[in-house]
């Protein structure tokens, strides 16, 4: 007997599932077909909710997106960290992202779809732009940044930072990743106006992000 799900509840499921493929078979080799037979559906239900298999995807990155942004969301509001904490704890989270998503993003830049890659970095920039200028004019108040424009600020070093250090764009060798992470600290600590050695730990992030990969 079919079981009959509820809107969110099914288009979850076939997120879920279409996320934990593309992630262990690929995305080329994951064919619609693959995604209806590990749930069980027909082909209808799945283009009721979806036109194609890249909008799944395109969907997926979304809920990625959003993930993140609430992350920095929760920590731009505690009350109980300071701008340069905050700063931190954004740059650098405790959860770091999982194999499953890092396998994710790896098969973005696989999907042949500029326009797909693209619209995720934008995403990203916007949503993350109005929480970050909260916590730069946090360390403004605070004197612990000094900079009298501080959404632009945020913008270009987002902008920058997710377009340079984005691996699917540039196959960067490693001492040209940690020479741009050692700039990006000095980009930072300088338009920031903040102390030097503030941003130290980024370069330290991508050193060891680098031996991991070795």
């Amino acid at each position: 007997m079919r079981i009959s799900k509820k809107h969110e509840e099914r288009k979850n499921e076939i997120l879920d599932t279409s996320e934990m493929l593309f992630a262990t078979k690929g995305y080329v080799k994951t064919t619609v077909n693959d995604i209806l037979q590990l749930i069980g559906i027909a082909k209808g239900t799945f283009y009721y909710y979806f036109q194609s298999k890249e909008e799944v995807m395109n969907e997926i990155v979304m809920r990625f997106i959003g993930i993140g942004v609430g992350a920095a969301k929760a920590i731009a509001q505690d009350p109980n960290l300071n701008a340069q904490e905050k700063i931190f704890q954004i740059i650098m989270p405790k959860n770091e992202a999982t194999t499953q998503k890092k396998h994710i993003l790896e098969q973005l830049h696989q999907v042949n779809n500029a326009e797909m890659h693209q619209k995720s970095l934008v995403e990203t920039i916007l949503q993350l732009t109005p929480i970050i200028v909260e916590i730069v004019e946090q360390g403004i108040k605070e004197g612990s940044f000094k900079t009298p424009y501080p959404r632009e600020v945020v913008e270009f070093l987002l902008v920058s930072s997710q377009f340079l250090f984005d691996v699917g764009l540039f196959q960067w060798q490693p001492q040209e990743i940690f020479q741009k992470a050692k700039a990006f600290e000095y980009i930072l600590e300088t338009m920031l106006g903040t102390e030097k050695g503030s941003f130290s730990y980024i370069p330290r992030l991508y050193e060891k992000m680098l031996e991991a990969q070795q």
